[in-house]
């Protein structure tokens, strides 16, 4: 069937006025002219730009039947163009979070990066004392804390965690057995 002849196009204002008036209208309005043969099988509910069909999609029916037959299909859209409050929220949450997590982060490798030079101080050093590890165990003690917080806030996974206190403490042991301080399979002598 081709299209002879159409109906006139009306303006938005006698369009707005024909229409119930919602809380908040959508963005963009068009028309397009139909022929009068054309049959519409679609439905048309308005929607608030919310998404939300309410009491607006119940009384607009009725007006978009009457422009069906008039010839006319209103397509209503809900591009505003900005994005939701909470999408921005959600934005801006994320990178306070991300900086947040990378301070942390920062933090417990320059804790560990000090206890691993610090071991291999005292490893290379000729004349070391068994005293001299306690100072390096206050800074084992710190970077536990870090990887503790970063594990707790969720920056850092717990498995990883463990697995960094872990290398510590490894390195630790290896420098004490290395200079004789510990011996691993070494019986406990009872006190008699």
């Amino acid at each position: 069937m081709a299209a002879t002849s159409t109906s006139p196009l009306f303006s938005l204002s006698s369009l707005s006025a024909s229409l119930p008036s919602p809380t908040r209208l959508p963005a963009t309005l068009s028309l397009r002219a139909l022929s009068p043969r054309t049959r519409l099988s679609v439905s048309l509910p308005f929607a608030s730009p919310h998404g939300v069909y309410g009491a607006w999609a119940a009384m607009s029916t009725s007006s978009a039947g009457r422009l069906r037959r008039r010839g006319l299909e209103v397509v209503c859209e809900a591009a505003t163009g900005r994005r939701p409050d909470s999408v921005a929220k959600r934005e801006r949450q994320n990178e306070k979070h991300r900086i947040r997590n990378h301070a942390r982060k920062a933090e417990m490798r320059t804790r560990m990066k000090k206890v691993f030079r610090a071991l291999e101080k005292l490893r290379k050093k000729a004349d070391a004392q068994p005293e001299e590890i306690i100072e390096i165990e206050k800074m084992i003690s710190e970077a536990y804390k870090a990887i503790d917080k970063t594990v707790q806030v969720g920056a850092l996974h717990r498995n990883t965690g463990n697995h960094r206190k872990s290398r510590l403490a490894r390195r630790k042991k290896a420098i004490e057995i290395l200079r004789g301080w510990y011996v691993p399979n070494a019986e406990p002598v009872a006190a008699t």
